[in-house]
């Protein structure tokens, strides 16, 4: 179950996805989006660890993979959709693996996980990730950059470069790019911290927003 921008994401790119389908971390609690509803007719099973709304397997994907595949019956899917799972996970490698694992040939994930947020525990919250990161995770899929976005609450998305989640608080950087009422904001945002006034917010050369890593790879093998 993903929420309003990750249910965005899947539907922009709604073409490039294929059944059967699987869902990990498919509980529904309430709040979340159904992505199942975007494949009406397709094959799609939903996977968590505990029972509940939109879960169809109760398994532990970090698992031994023969226990895993046992679980699911032995099938491989076309498309797998893991979103804000990851960092929950306190063993991500052998998830990642074991997803690999589960796609067929072509077959693709996409992965959503947080660069920046706030903790927030199921069952703890373990990790942060960078889009390279992810890549060191999934060795055998191939990650196109164009289907890959850093993603603010507001839906805003942006690229996945060495600016990930920055708000930068520093004049000069905005002005390089060409943004000069922004370099002019931040350069006063500076003075009022050298005079005690926002020094909270602005006694800092950047801060980093809500940010949230999207992307989609492809089974190369």
């Amino acid at each position: 179950m993903g929420d309003i921008n990750q249910h965005r994401f899947v539907e922009r790119h709604r073409g490039e996805f294929s059944g059967p389908f699987l869902e990990v971390g498919a509980h529904d609690y309430g709040s979340t989006q159904d992505l199942r509803k975007l494949f009406p007719g397709q094959t799609y099973v939903g996977i968590d660890l505990r029972a509940g709304p939109g879960v169809d397997v109760v398994v532990d994907m970090t698992a031994p993979f023969a226990e895993v595949d046992r679980h699911l019956g032995g099938r491989r899917f076309g498309t797998i959709f893991c979103l804000s799972v990851l960092e929950h996970c306190a063993q991500p490698f052998a998830m990642a693996e074991n997803m690999t694992r589960l796609l067929r040939h072509g077959g693709k994930v996409y992965l959503s996980v947080p660069f920046a947020w706030k903790f927030h525990g199921y069952p703890s919250d373990y990790w942060r990730f960078t889009h390279e990161g992810v890549k060191q995770l999934f060795p055998r899929l191939a990650f196109d950059g164009t289907a890959g976005q850093a993603t603010v609450p507001s839906g805003e998305s942006r690229p996945l470069d060495e600016d990930i989640g920055l708000i930068h608080v520093a004049g000069g950087w905005h002005r390089r790019r060409g943004h000069f009422l922004r370099g002019l904001g931040a350069d006063a945002l500076k003075l009022l911290a050298r005079i005690g006034v926002l020094r909270w917010f602005a006694g800092y050369r950047y801060l980093l927003a809500p940010t949230m890593v999207d992307m989609i790879g492809v089974l190369r093998e």
